[in-house]
């Protein structure tokens, strides 16, 4: 059973950036792409931004041209960098399989607040 581990969140102010860290316990299989989501306050949870073992990648609309995913092969983890945060933008950052195979992680919560 793969574990999901979460970092990097925190509080930020409107504009501000954070970058966040996914790392799993055990090995990621090639075959899967991995993903971003996320979950506001009383919202179900969304797909943030996914990428693929060949490195393509696609981001919701709401975090298009802000947000940046990004994995090193080599050592498993996969990142998103978060850039120009609004206030909408928070929620607790959860990072797993795209489509979703894993057990969700404790997630990584994001406060984008002045």
């Amino acid at each position: 059973q793969v574990q999901l581990v979460e970092s990097g969140g925190g509080l930020v102010q409107p504009g501000g950036s954070l970058r966040l860290s996914c790392a799993t316990s055990g090995s990621v299989s090639s075959f899967y792409a991995m993903g971003w989501y996320r979950q506001a306050p009383g919202k179900q949870r969304e797909l943030v931004a996914v990428i693929t073992r060949g490195g393509n990648t696609k981001y919701a609309d709401s975090v298009n041209g802000r947000f940046t995913i990004s994995s090193d092969n080599a050592k498993n983890p996969v990142y998103l960098q978060m850039n120009s945060l609004k206030p909408e933008d928070k929620a607790v950052y959860y990072c797993n399989t795209y489509p979703v195979v894993w057990t969700w992680g404790q997630g990584s919560e994001v406060t984008v607040s002045a």
